[in-house]
């Protein structure tokens, strides 16, 4: 091997072990993790204390009065969580709406504390029961 090419192995190791840890700590920090909720409550110990998006769709919403602090059930395939959430929330949120919450499970397992609330627009192209289908 000449002395140009161990040159060049070493450097290309050194700059793949330096972008290889930087992209690990970059990630790491603020990597999450997309989960429905019938995928976190089957071992809810395996998500604790980590960044999660969870899915799934809002029921039971309840708002404490003069306050911007919310609870409900997010259900996905039949298994329900009770999540929490203070702050404004999108004109989309509503009974039935499909949303996906950033936050972390509490350390029982048994509530989803929310940091931001993300609710789906319905599709405005979805059928509609007595109307046609091209009609706005």
């Amino acid at each position: 091997m000449s002395h140009k090419a161990a040159k060049l192995g070493i450097t290309g190791t050194v700059l793949a072990l330096a972008f290889g840890g930087l992209l690990y700590t970059s990630l790491g920090e603020s990597a999450e993790y997309y989960k429905h909720v019938d995928e976190v409550l089957a071992s809810p110990q395996q998500w604790q204390g980590k960044k999660l998006q969870l899915h799934g769709f809002a029921h039971q919403i309840g708002r404490k009065r003069d306050a911007l602090e919310y609870q409900f059930d997010v259900e996905n395939n039949g298994k329900i969580i009770r999540a929490y959430y203070t702050g404004v929330v999108p004109d989309t949120f509503k009974e039935g709406a499909e949303v996906v919450l950033k936050g972390t499970l509490s350390a029982d397992g048994s509530s989803f504390q929310a940091n931001d609330v993300l609710a789906k627009c319905p599709s405005k192209y979805s059928p509609q029961s007595g109307g046609s289908a091209g009609a706005d």
